[in-house]
């Protein structure tokens, strides 16, 4: 019925004075390829007693969940680490987006993503909607996942998270994508970029096994000098 109680709630997305805010880059921007865009975002974990703060990173065109850590804390910490794993398990995007919390801001995970040579692209202040499709992940696992349990600790929460993830991420089909299930729909976008890069490789071949470039000239002059 849309009915939710009216409580305070921790809040995720606090700027940080004197943090370099980087401009919106994906407005108009057809996004249909993996490791195109990745977007990361951080929501709270309410527990049977407290909470706890999850980041995530996504990536833009299949949806597939690329990494996320669990934290008590607000710490920027955290976040770099879903980032390190992220960029080590599935390679680097071209444009990585942020709303302008205070940890994305920072110039230890700014300086990450400008050491890799992507692009920054950050929300505009309260627009919730440039990352929409992160927020669409929050709502996916807090209404089937972490809104049916209060997790004791932890490790409980942290093992439930962690096996919805295995279920968004391998077994749960996403209209958007034909029913596929997100990390299929990454693998085969992958794999359409590889085929492709193979196909435009022009052809290498070292002196000693170089072909001739026109073998019936070559042979047509072989027979006449014989």
């Amino acid at each position: 019925m849309g009915i939710e109680a009216l409580v305070p709630r921790p809040g995720t997305s606090k700027a940080a004075p004197g943090h370099k805010i980087y401009p919106y880059l994906l407005r108009g921007v057809s996004i249909t390829t993996p490791n195109h865009v990745w977007a990361s975002d951080i929501t709270y974990i309410p527990m049977a007693q407290g909470f706890l703060y999850l980041v995530a990173i996504i990536d833009w065109a299949s949806r597939a969940v690329l990494a996320w850590r669990l934290s008590n804390t607000m710490d920027t910490g955290f976040c770099i680490e879903a980032l390190d794993e992220a960029l080590a398990r599935h390679g680097t995007p071209k444009i990585f987006n942020t709303d302008q919390g205070a940890q994305f801001t920072s110039s230890a995970f700014t300086g990450r993503l400008e050491a890799a040579g992507i692009a920054i692209s950050m929300d505009g202040r309260g627009r919730f909607m440039d990352n929409i499709f992160i927020e669409r992940l929050w709502r996916s696992i807090k209404y089937e996942e972490v809104h049916l349990k209060a997790y004791a600790d932890g490790r409980e929460a942290r093992d439930g998270i962690r096996s919805w993830m295995n279920f968004y991420n391998h077994l749960r089909p996403h209209q958007a994508m034909n029913n596929q299930f997100p990390m299929a729909a990454w693998r085969a976008g992958m794999d359409q970029i590889e085929a492709a890069k193979t196909v435009d490789m022009p052809l290498r071949l070292d002196n000693a096994n170089a072909l001739p470039t026109y073998p019936q000239q070559t042979q047509k002059q072989q027979q006449e000098a014989a």
